[in-house]
């Protein structure tokens, strides 16, 4: 069943709540990539800011480090945190 990366508002999901998916969906989380997703359970918008480094930061290091996660979902949710990046469509 293919999920929507959007909420009934049209809008893009929050980035506490495709964390919790990655979270859900991998099982063991590589040590490198586990303080980006730590970090983006406590974001909402890529707008927003954890500490010092704003939230788009966040995401590119948490792509960066992510490439031993695999599977249907983790390409979906790569896709869709490029696109919220403005790097995919």
């Amino acid at each position: 069943m293919k999920q929507t990366n959007l909420h009934p508002t049209g809008e893009s999901r929050p980035l506490y709540e495709i964390a919790a998916e990655v979270r859900a969906d991998w099982q063991r989380v590589h040590p490198w990539a586990a303080p980006y997703l730590q970090a983006r359970e406590s974001l909402t918008a890529i707008t927003d800011h954890y500490g010092l480094d704003g939230a788009d930061d966040v995401v590119l290091r948490f792509l960066g480090n992510c490439s031993s996660w695999r599977g249907e979902t983790a390409r979906r949710v790569k896709n869709e945190l490029l696109a919220l990046l403005g790097l995919r469509r």
